[in-house]
């Protein structure tokens, strides 16, 4: 019974971390999103970005039932996927394509990605990352509106995964900040995240899928996110928040990739 208990809190806490939906605060969270609870609780990770990627395949239906084309549909169900994670991910994004691109130092790299400010490498790839994965899901969804909805919850859960790589395989970069935070998470917290992210992965299996595609979005997501962990080790010495959401935004781009190649 406890270990259910610390499971639901677990998934409480790191939904709230994860979303900006009202979650209620489990009763053994000792503080709003405190270190202790997120380290141990980011191993629920993929589930909360299955609850993200399941909300988001509804939107994909809801539109497609009231007579939308796919492209709008899809660009809906990505605007649902920003808003429920209230940008979280495209903002590591933008500031690591800024810092990596901009800084010449490890420093002038830290600082420019602390800059709340966005600046042409970050609005490129937003750019180019927002057009692909409207464009990959409009392009699965109008083989399959099935495979298209399972395919947003297998990303989400998945490049959540690879969002965490990072934060177990480095050290912090600075000492403060949301990677800061989160710290250097344990092992224990990989071998609970990992397969997890797999069993969600397996989701387009229910919508038709062959077995091939969902192994390959495994490989090629897990593999980016290691590569991803050593450039950013490169560049700025080790992992920040920024680094972690990057990392989500590129491998969520990859699940959708290989699934519109399918299409």
């Amino acid at each position: 019974m406890r270990c259910g208990s610390s499971i639901l809190a677990d998934f409480l806490i790191c939904s709230r971390f994860a979303t900006r939906l009202p979650i209620p605060a489990p009763a053994a969270e000792a503080g709003p999103h405190g270190p202790t609870d997120l380290a141990r609780a980011l191993r629920l990770l993929p589930a909360a970005g299955g609850l993200i990627g399941g909300l988001a395949a509804g939107v994909l239906v809801a539109g497609a039932s009231l007579g939308l084309p796919p492209q709008l549909a899809a660009a809906l169900a990505v605007g649902l996927l920003i808003l429920v994670s209230g940008a979280l991910h495209e903002d590591g994004l933008a500031d690591c394509a800024d810092g990596f691109g901009g800084g010449v130092t490890r420093q002038q790299k830290l600082e420019i990605m602390r800059d709340s400010r966005i600046g042409a490498f970050g609005t490129l790839a937003l750019a180019l990352t927002l057009y692909l994965r409207i464009a990959a899901i409009a392009a699965i969804a109008e083989q399959s509106l099935h495979l298209a909805s399972a395919a947003l919850v297998a990303a989400a859960a998945l490049s959540r995964a690879a969002a965490l790589l990072p934060l177990g395989l480095l050290s912090p970069a600075r000492s403060s900040g949301l990677g800061f935070s989160a710290g250097k998470i344990g092992a224990d917290a990989l071998r609970v995240a990992l397969p997890l992210a797999v069993l969600f992965a397996l989701a387009p299996l229910a919508a038709g899928a062959g077995l091939a595609r969902p192994l390959l979005s495994v490989v090629a997501v897990l593999v980016a996110a290691l590569a991803f962990a050593a450039f950013a080790k490169r560049e700025i010495g080790g992992h920040t928040g920024d680094v972690a959401g990057a990392s989500q935004q590129l491998g969520e781009v990859i699940v959708y990739l290989i699934y519109a190649a399918g299409a």
